[in-house]
């Protein structure tokens, strides 16, 4: 019984409420899709960035968030191509390890963290037909749609493996708290908390199972600054999601309403609300 209110409580608290009404405001706006697929670049001045209400939806499209990290000075992975058109994705001349991801969508989905012909994300083998087949169905469902072909980066060690994620819940330049998730798939793994410092935290989320207590990344300094530049670039409350590789510190994505809020600790509720109450007072 207990575990049933904990879950319900974690669901149905301030924090997912918050979260489900953004939601709500982002996308069911009529003109939602053509605001995040309006494709936006580095060089664009910031009034162009903030010319239409909750502008942060552009940021939504993950070729547009790389674009705007950059703006702000943040590593990214490198680009080797982008677009709809999948047979001119020149396959035989991609490195060996590479990342395929899409510009619209959560939850890894039709991500592929190639390693030769095997996804680590999902742990089969796949041909290029294969891939090419997969990526042209998306896109023949979805005519804004379009795919990313990334450097496959490196972690600390110089080593191609899934990389633990650094999820920075952030409030107009103030960091809550850090999320790391040892990820074994896109679904899987563990996590743990902690502050900007690296003070360990009680749980935030349960998503995860909760892990043994990490190490600092070598860029963690990097991370908590470029999570404050770009926190207050975007204004208003954002998980940033970050990747400590051997060369430092590189941006992963905006999430704006991470997991409709579901999953949130008691603990967590406390800590998000009373940041969001101090430092976004009154914002979406």
């Amino acid at each position: 019984m207990l575990k049933f209110i904990q879950t319900y409580l974690d669901h149905r608290g301030p924090f997912p409420a918050r979260i489900r009404d953004r939601h709500k405001q982002f996308w069911q706006d009529p003109n939602a899709e053509t605001v995040r697929n309006t494709l936006m670049d580095a060089e664009d001045g910031i009034e162009k960035w903030k010319d239409v209400v909750n502008w942060q939806r552009k940021l939504s499209n993950k070729y547009n968030s790389r674009e705007f990290a950059g703006k702000h000075g943040c590593k990214v992975a490198a680009l080797i191509w982008k677009g709809r058109d999948i047979d001119n994705i020149d396959f035989k001349n991609l490195p060996e390890n590479y990342v395929i991801r899409p510009t619209i969508g959560h939850s890894a989905n039709l991500v592929f963290l190639m390693k030769k012909n095997y996804n680590l994300f999902d742990k089969k083998t796949y041909t290029t037909t294969q891939i090419k087949d997969t990526l042209k169905a998306a896109v023949a469902l979805n005519e804004k749609l379009e795919f990313l072909v990334e450097e496959f980066l490196k972690n600390e060690q110089g080593q191609n493996e899934i990389l633990k994620d650094y999820k920075v819940y952030s409030f107009n330049g103030e960091i809550a708290c850090i999320w790391v998730i040892n990820r074994l798939s896109p679904k899987s793994g563990n996590g743990s908390f902690y502050d900007e410092n690296w003070q360990p935290l009680k749980m935030v989320n349960t998503i995860y199972p909760n892990g043994e207590p990490e190490q600092p990344p070598k860029c963690l300094q990097d991370i908590v600054k470029q999570a404050k530049i770009l926190s207050k670039a975007y204004e208003i409350f954002v998980r940033i999601d970050f990747y400590a590789t051997n060369k430092g510190c590189v941006f992963g994505e905006f999430t704006p309403t991470p997991g409709m809020g579901g999953h949130t600790t008691r603990y967590g509720q406390k800590l998000l609300i009373s940041h969001w109450d101090k430092y976004c007072t009154g914002q979406i």
